[in-house]
């Protein structure tokens, strides 16, 4: 077993369904929603609050992540779709990325079955919590830029393509730890932290938190800990999951939906003084490590060292799957090394950079017109692209042609969502 590069701490199966207007259409007329419903729902019970917030998030071109109630409301909602089964979480999902690049990797996971066992890569290993087998697929909703849906006073259109994760998930939402983890790190030289925000009590994410910082006593000093966050259950969770890691955590990356719920604020990601006024506001926000932000336009490095090659590696990881989705192969992602940056992108770097001096690294998307994008998993293919550079510098260019699922983070135009 490779322990150098270790990732968890969850992994799930994944239904993943594409919107359609003439089912969404129907769901509203025999729901009877209204368009002054359409609000985030505290809480999400039965399909009819699943529909309003997948509503909800359609008309803003938002992505996110929300438990839901009953597994039954996930079935109900999936069996109106044709679905596809993957493998999700960021960190699985990172090891299929780190594969493709040729750089194996152990996965620590929480549940286990036969899909598990038959979509990981050959490379990738894995030490699992549970002694015995589990099967609670997410629901993993896409949908595309402009898709219009219209019904009763409901008029709304998609100004983006996005993602949205429901889950109902009880191993991810206990997230016991292997007590094979801490023997594994003290070998590692990178950990991937990610899958707190699945769970939903406090007195369980405390206690999980203290298992996991006696494992992290065992990783070598100078290994690398990279934290991905997420769309807490739990909003308030993700400053105690902070407080708890901060002081062992090297890099802490989130993308743009993240960003902006933590600021309380809409951000233009293309104005140089708003970007800059949110980054700083955010830095003080999560002090102390390399702050890495993902976007649909470009994604940038705060803080000490030059995280240049992993950040345009995860740019053209995530472009490729964006443009090419699970299919992918080596010749698409060699092309995609070479494509054209994003103009506007560009320009909104360099200007960037010379605002906030030499503690920022930004990198411009790539210029992307895909008819239908795959926009599921694109924030965990930017992880395993800037993973398998940190992990491999200047050596993450084998690209295999292995199959890449994806939950992610990401939203947008592949850029480094």
């Amino acid at each position: 077993m490779d322990g150098t590069v270790v990732l968890g701490l969850g992994g799930c199966v994944d239904h993943e369904l594409t919107l359609s207007a003439p089912v969404m259409e129907q769901l509203i007329r025999e729901y009877r929603i209204r368009a002054d419903e359409l609000t985030a729902p505290v809480a999400i019970t039965d399909e009819r609050e699943l529909v309003i917030s997948v509503l909800t998030y359609l008309q803003k071109g938002g992505g996110g992540e929300h438990y839901v109630a009953s597994a039954a409301t996930l079935r109900q909602f999936t069996q109106r779709f044709p679905i596809r089964t993957t493998l999700g979480g960021t960190s699985v999902r990172a090891a299929k990325e780190l594969s493709r690049l040729g750089v194996p990797s152990t996965l620590h996971l929480v549940s286990i079955n036969d899909v598990v066992r038959r979509l990981l890569p050959a490379d990738t290993d894995y030490i699992c919590s549970d002694d015995k087998d589990t099967f609670n697929p997410n629901v993993i909703v896409q949908y595309a830029q402009d898709l219009q849906v219209r019904a009763g006073d409901i008029d709304l259109c998609a100004p983006f393509p996005n993602r949205l994760i429901y889950a109902n998930d009880p191993a991810n939402s206990s997230m016991l730890l292997s007590p094979e983890l801490g023997p594994l790190l003290s070998g590692a030289r990178l950990f991937l932290i990610s899958g707190f925000n699945s769970l939903r009590d406090q007195q369980l994410l405390d206690a999980r938190l203290s298992s996991l910082q006696d494992h992290l006593r065992q990783l070598p000093e100078a290994a690398i800990v990279y934290y991905e966050d997420a769309g807490f259950h739990q909003p308030a969770f993700s400053q105690r999951v902070r407080e708890a890691l901060l002081d062992r955590i090297n890099i802490y990356g989130l993308n743009e939906d993240e960003m902006q719920t933590y600021l309380g604020r809409t951000v233009n990601l293309l104005s140089v003084n708003e970007v800059a006024n949110a980054l700083e506001s955010l830095r003080a926000f999560i002090p102390g490590p390399t702050l890495v932000v993902h976007t649909k336009y470009w994604s940038a490095a705060l803080g000490e060292g030059d995280h240049t090659e992993a950040l345009n590696e995860g740019i053209v990881v995530a472009s490729t799957r964006y443009a090419h989705g699970d299919n992918s192969t080596h010749d698409d992602y060699t092309r995609m090394q070479t494509h054209p940056r994003r103009p506007d992108a560009t320009e909104f770097a360099k200007a960037l950079e010379h605002e906030m001096g030499g503690l920022i690294r930004c990198l411009p998307a790539l210029q992307l017109d895909i008819p239908n994008p795959t926009t599921i998993g694109l924030g965990d293919a930017f992880v395993g692209g800037f993973l398998a550079a940190t992990a491999s510098p200047g050596s993450a260019r084998v690209h295999g042609n292995g199959n890449g699922n994806g939950n992610g983070n990401g939203n947008g135009n592949g850029s480094g969502q």
